[in-house]
């Protein structure tokens, strides 16, 4: 995990850690951030079993969920986790509502994303719902293309993949 910090001209991302427990509490309790996640919001026991999952999976791949801090405050989560539907590993998001608004999700997922693809990983997707806007601005900002849809919960949910470009001569 060492050396894993990943700064652009404004933000901080840092692999997930205990440190960050309460932030990470506190975010993924709040409604108007989680609520439309895969899983919702989530307790406290939750969010701390799922720390414990991210933690190992750092160690374990190389990979994972950082926290997003600008000017020394934590504002929000993005990286990949896998996803429990099969799919493959899935590139997350979610901020403040207060820290919404100014590009900070796609700069953060960007960065992410671009970290993730060059590990060697081939391909990264993510699950939208088809009436958040934001979060499919966000995904074809950065270069994700529409793959597929399914329904769940009644919401049609979009999913989009990027894949690790190869380079021939």
């Amino acid at each position: 995990m060492a050396g894993s910090e990943l700064r652009t001209a404004r933000l901080l991302l840092r692999p997930v850690n205990w440190p960050d427990m309460e932030d990470m509490a506190r975010l993924k309790a709040d409604g108007a951030a989680f609520g439309s996640m895969l899983g919702g919001v989530r307790s406290r026991a939750q969010a701390e079993a799922e720390m414990a999952e991210d933690v190992a999976f750092w160690a374990e791949r190389g990979v994972g969920i950082f926290s997003i801090i600008e000017q020394n405050r934590f504002v929000g989560m993005t990286g990949v986790h896998e996803r429990p539907d099969g799919r493959g590993l899935g590139l997350r998001f979610a901020l403040f509502p207060w820290a919404s608004g100014r590009g900070i999700a796609r700069e953060a997922a960007a960065v992410a994303l671009n970290f993730v693809l060059d590990t060697g990983i081939e391909r990264v997707v993510a699950v939208a719902r088809e009436d958040n806007r934001a979060s499919r601005l966000v995904l074809g900002s950065i270069g994700m293309s529409l793959l597929d849809q399914f329904e769940r919960d009644g919401h049609t949910m979009l999913v989009y993949e990027r894949r690790q470009t190869p380079f021939y001569w």
